[in-house]
């Protein structure tokens, strides 16, 4: 039994049945509703994108959400979207990333942009994520943070359109539009 001043471990998270939408966040275990089928078709999106590129051109590993991302004892955190680069594949084990992905992505939504924004954002600067896409269905828009000595530095934000300049994927064009489309 946890006290209000007991901490979850990643040893508690990992005795949660499989499936649960949890994460565990500066060791509190946050559920993670169903997200919406909008919010779904920009993980696609996004996905399609990547995946295609990065197959192509032999860069990595791009991977979705339910995925674990272990960042130490109280951190563990299932970003939507993740990409590993091809050298570093060795921090994908049987049941979760250990460490830092090369590209995070996160898609907010009513129930998560706190942590999105906030708690997630500084673990994932001081942990060494090379890139973060923050992606907004409200005002369809995208802000991408490079990461540089454990600090993020806004390179490129796009509303509605407009290519979208990425760092890890810098020979791909991505207009903001495709990213919010609807089929």
């Amino acid at each position: 039994m946890h006290t209000e001043t007991q901490k979850y471990t990643y040893e508690d998270y990992s005795k949660l049945p499989e499936g649960t939408t949890y994460q565990l966040i500066n060791g509190e275990l946050v559920m993670s509703p169903s997200p919406t089928t909008y919010h779904q078709e920009i993980i696609l999106n996004i996905v399609s994108l990547l995946n295609t590129y990065a197959g192509k051109n032999k860069l990595g590993k791009v991977l979705i959400s339910p995925i674990d991302v272990y960042f130490n004892e109280y951190e563990t955190f299932q970003p939507d979207i993740i990409f590993i680069v091809r050298e570093r594949k060795d921090i994908i084990k049987e049941k979760k990333i250990e460490g830092a992905p090369d590209l995070v992505i996160e898609i907010l939504s009513e129930n998560n942009a706190y942590y999105d924004l906030k708690h997630k954002k500084n673990i994932y600067e001081k942990y060494g994520v090379k890139e973060y896409w923050i992606v907004d269905p409200m005002d369809k828009s995208v802000e991408v943070f490079e990461g540089k000595g454990k600090k993020f530095t806004l390179i490129d934000q796009k509303k509605d359109k407009g290519k979208i300049k990425s760092k890890i994927f810098s020979g791909l064009k991505i207009d903001a539009a495709d990213i919010f489309k609807k089929d």
